[in-house]
């Protein structure tokens, strides 16, 4: 294995010297990149442009459908997400109402030009259990009559809350076919729950897990968080294991951050070195027993069991193009844009957008968004492999844009290989699959993801981001 250079068109990947030891140091914690361009690089789209021009001609036969409900009955300290607490005075039907509307303003704007189908779907948040059974069962009705999603027949996948995975709801979910079900729990520890701002009870957190086992949906995902005010290794590990005596198919371990306009913004301060030094290692360790139970990393966040059903793309395609997103919170990716409705994080100004959705009568126009050229669907297509522990299959990046990536990107991957982030494994004959090589996160590269993911921002999209006013 070597750390690859940079291509020319004409020659092979050859070895290259690492850089200099004395490169600066990065903080291992920026941003988690969980979709590329960021929301606070979309702006106001001119004009306004209509769905049915922005989807004509895109391929349609293997959608990814998303629906956002915006509601949670608490606010967690760390969460930056659009969502509002609580719904009063029948918020919860008129939202329903108005995703009604704008699913089928969708529906019509994908018109006739071709076959229209779905290959998975998830309902995301907020948190979608937060509605009823019944307004549950609307929910899935919209996906299915509307826009035409077989909820039985792709991969379903549908975030809850210990409080609100109730029986009646889960049954529900389960009917409709739901394949996973993603529960927050973030701590077992009552103390580092609290200091979450997120209050629960142990108790009502392991009578929560009974249900969804007992509902017998495949693929049960937990979300635990190291980093939190007054975790040790000791408390950690007791996490840990006590996700693992449910034998979850999935775990996700996110590393806290404390982010403007939060709860923990105003009344947390953190010494920045100490901090990182003590969510790397509590990642380690989290890492290290995951692996020695058997599980295997997908992602710097993910881990999965052996033998788990499958559930399509990591992060259920919520980076993949011939995404449609319905609520005032979702995006949607066509392959030259990427669009939503305004973003806020302040609870006021969610407030008002929300408001603001369910006045809406006519949903058949793009509001905000950003478009996509050639050299950002490249930052994209190297970011989603890149970040998966798998990596990236150097032939089909080369069959999809013709390019190695090393051509496209010979700084930002010299940069990975010489901090020993990034390996090349190099070209082998695999039973059915030929020549195979890989760019390849290393375990220590896979750690520092979130510092990784950031360096492959354009500078487009940096200076977009730069100058969102956060609201």
């Amino acid at each position: 294995m070597t750390a690859p250079a940079a291509p020319t068109a004409a020659t092979a990947p050859a070895t290259v010297a690492p850089l200099p030891v004395t490169a600066p140091a990065v903080r291992p914690y920026q941003s988690y990149v969980y979709a590329y361009p960021h929301k606070t690089a979309y702006r106001p789209l001119p004009g306004r442009p209509a769905l049915r021009d922005l989807w004509h001609g895109e391929p349609k036969d293997a959608l990814s459908l998303y629906l956002h409900i915006p509601f949670c009955e608490v606010r967690c300290g760390f969460c930056n997400l659009f969502t509002r607490i609580g719904a009063p005075d029948g918020l919860t039907g008129r939202y329903l109402d108005a995703l009604d509307r704008q699913a089928a303003a969708v529906r019509e704007a994908l018109g006739d030009d071709g076959p229209v189908r779905f290959a998975n779907a998830a309902f995301g948040g907020g948190t979608p259990t937060f509605l009823t059974a019944d307004e549950l069962t609307r929910l899935c009705d919209i996906a299915e009559n509307r826009m035409g999603a077989d909820l039985r027949a792709v991969p379903l996948s549908v975030e809850a809350s210990p409080a609100t995975a109730t029986a009646d709801r889960l049954a529900v979910l389960a009917e409709r076919g739901t394949t996973r079900l993603s529960l927050g729990v973030q701590s077992f520890v009552g103390e580092e729950a609290r200091a979450a701002v997120r209050p629960q009870r142990r108790a009502d957190v392991e009578a929560a897990l009974g249900r969804i086992r007992e509902a017998r949906i495949p693929v049960l995902n937990i979300d635990l968080i190291y980093g939190i005010d007054g975790q040790t290794p000791a408390t950690w590990r007791a996490s840990l294991d006590a996700a693992l005596a449910w034998a979850p198919e999935e775990l996700y371990l996110y590393p806290l951050y404390v982010r403007p306009l939060t709860g923990l913004a105003r009344r947390t301060a953190h010494t920045e070195r100490e901090w990182d030094e003590q969510r790397l290692a509590l990642y380690r360790q989290g890492r290290d027993h995951l692996l020695a139970h058997g599980y295997e990393q997908v992602s710097m966040r993910m881990f999965r069991r052996p033998g788990a059903a499958p559930q399509g793309p990591d992060d259920h395609a919520c980076q993949t193009d011939g995404m449609i997103g319905l609520g005032c919170g979702a995006r949607s990716y066509t392959s030259a844009l990427h669009y939503s409705f305004d973003y806020a994080v302040d609870m006021g100004e969610i407030r008002a957008i929300i408001d603001g959705y369910t006045a809406t009568a006519d949903f058949g126009r793009a509001v905000h968004g950003r478009h996509v050229d050639a050299d950002e669907t490249r930052r994209r297509h190297l970011l989603q492999s890149l970040l998966q522990a798998q990596g990236l299959p150097v032939a089909a990046y080369r069959e999809r844009f013709g390019t190695h990536p090393y051509e496209d990107f010979p700084a930002e991957l010299a940069d990975f290989a010489a901090r020993g982030w990034l390996e090349e494994i190099e070209e082998t004959e695999e039973p059915g699959r030929g020549a195979v090589g890989l760019l390849r996160l290393t375990p220590d590269g896979l750690a520092h993801s979130d510092a990784l993911g950031p360096a492959l921002f354009s500078p487009a999209v940096r200076a977009a981001m730069a100058a969102y006013a956060p609201k």
